[in-house]
């Protein structure tokens, strides 16, 4: 293959990570600008050393240093821990029925946002009530309010 299409396959494939964060594009892409680099030198000549090389530099770096740059192109998110404190908040707080609970399942509102929510108590719309529990994307209210 020539040099310049190994170094364009390559620049795209780490250009294309930034569509795409499963990183491991970027690390094909190194492959093939190192080989593309490395046949432009001369120092490469044959496809079969074309080829173990791109597969050399490619494994090599993902095993190397893929965990490492996950978190950078990926981004961050919050762990367990604090997710789960957020939830706690939520706690006691005052929320709105928005439509009324059928067979124990309803909406409320809690901080201007729609949330499916339970409850063993008749709750009809407009009514406020309190949460008493949240399992993530589901509230438990009750119309007293927790100590």
């Amino acid at each position: 293959m020539n040099a310049i299409i190994w170094i364009v396959v390559g620049i795209l494939l780490i250009l294309s990570e930034l569509l795409a964060t499963s990183v491991v594009a970027v690390f094909i892409g190194l492959g093939a600008l190192v080989t593309g680099i490395l046949l432009w030198l001369g120092w490469i000549d044959s496809l079969t050393w074309q080829l173990l090389t791109f597969s050399i530099v490619s494994l090599g770096s993902l095993v190397v240093a893929r965990r490492r740059l996950k978190a950078w192109f990926g981004g961050f998110t919050t762990d367990q821990g604090e997710s789960h404190s957020a939830f706690r908040q939520d706690l006691g707080e005052r929320v709105t029925v928005e439509h009324d609970f059928n067979q124990g399942a309803g909406r409320v509102i809690l901080n201007g946002v729609a949330w499916d929510a339970l409850s063993d108590d008749d709750l009809k719309a407009g009514d406020v009530a309190w949460v008493v529990a949240n399992e993530g994307i589901r509230l438990t209210v009750s119309r007293q309010r927790p100590n």
